[in-house]
């Protein structure tokens, strides 16, 4: 079927190709009649001829057809049929024989051109298809770039608001909470005779103090400082050392001294990568350890996060595997780096977790330290 078809493609749309091909069947067909000339009686040259005239049909069209039965007319009445060499007129049982040579030639050719219309008709429509197809894959190719643009802007807006929330906490509530404590810092020193007023000054104090400590910490984690102004080592540090305080979970960073800075893209990044895993650790995972190992291998930043918990759960394994629908926090970390050319990779066995991000440092991803 797949020779048919390739060979009907091959000489269907060259002129000469057809005829060369029909010639081509003719004279084999002549070349066996001469072999089997000894043994020939009769008609018998006809029939052998027939197949070259039906191949011509089948494949090359009607005009070669035509010219092959004529030229396989002749060339039985000159070679093969007697007398021999001559094209006096025939008598009646040859006439006979052929009329149904030609009657017969005439339909295996209306046969072959039916089904060479049919076979152009389907080749047309697969065309008509491709093109179709092809112009579906270019409208959801673009329909998939407008969307990795849209979810690449939407990941900087929220970066952006992330630093403005954290400014705003930090310059705006910060200092009127640090003034609120100083004046009431004052009162308590004009009140100390007063036992009863000074305690509830003093643990209004307290509870002044410890909310601008909230305050400040939740800034810090919207968007820590260090991030922007010395970078991601500093950053890390600062925030695993706060994480491991408050969650308890004793957390083992292994960060190169020489790590350098990044872009402030990939910093980001890399950041709010290990932030959500630790989030999940603290969770879900029920470890009381976890590992972040963080190196440039091969012109990429591979960040390992590891832990010894419970693991993922199996329904959750194959959904993530099957790209369905995971947790928002893995869809965020998983477009976050395919934004920046990343990737995310997830293996969980039951005795524990291991992410691993791998993001490229292009040219304009890295920067002096």
């Amino acid at each position: 079927m797949q020779i048919d078809t390739w060979l009907s493609e091959r000489i269907s749309g060259n002129n000469l190709a057809r005829f060369l091909t029909a010639l081509a069947a003719l004279l084999i067909a002549l070349v066996v009649c001469r072999g089997l000339d000894p043994w020939m009686v009769g008609y018998v040259p006809y029939v052998i001829l027939l197949p070259a005239v039906a191949f011509s049909g089948w494949y090359c069209g009607v005009l070669p057809s035509i010219v092959t039965t004529v030229l396989a007319v002749l060339a039985a009445r000159y070679w093969f049929i007697s007398p021999l060499h001559s094209l006096s007129a025939p008598n009646m049982a040859q006439t006979i024989g052929l009329l149904a040579f030609l009657f017969a030639s005439a339909i295996v050719v209306a046969m072959g051109e039916a089904r060479r219309r049919h076979n152009e008709a389907l080749r047309r429509a697969q065309r008509q298809l491709e093109d179709r197809v092809q112009e579906r894959t270019t409208e959801l190719d673009a329909a998939n770039r407008s969307l990795r643009e849209l979810s690449a802007r939407l990941l900087q807006l929220q970066d952006d608001e992330r630093r403005r929330l954290a400014r705003e906490l930090h310059d705006s509530v910060g200092q009127t909470l640090a003034a609120l404590s100083m004046n009431l810092s004052l009162v308590r020193a004009d009140v100390d005779r007063l036992t009863a007023t000074a305690a509830n000054l003093t643990d209004s104090e307290s509870l002044v103090q410890e909310m601008s400590q909230e305050v400040r910490t939740i800034s810090h984690l919207l968007h820590p400082p260090l991030l922007d102004e010395a970078g991601l080592a500093s950053a890390m540090r600062w925030y695993v050392e706060g994480f491991s305080q408050r969650s308890k979970v004793n957390v083992d960073l292994n960060l190169p001294e020489d790590f350098g800075r990044l872009s402030r893209e990939l910093e980001t990044a890399v950041f709010r990568v290990v932030q959500e895993c630790l989030t999940n650790i603290h969770r879900h995972s029920g470890s009381s350890t976890a590992k972040i190992r963080l190196r440039r291998l091969d012109g990429h930043i591979v960040v390992e996060i590891e832990d010894k918990g419970k693991g993922i759960a199996p329904e959750k394994r194959d959904e993530i595997a099957s790209a369905g629908a995971p947790g928002v926090g893995i869809r965020g970390m998983r477009e976050r780096l395919r934004q920046l050319g990343g990737a995310l990779e997830i293996d969980s066995n039951g005795t524990g977790t291991i992410i691993v991000a791998r993001l490229p440092i292009t040219g304009a991803g890295s920067s002096a330290a």
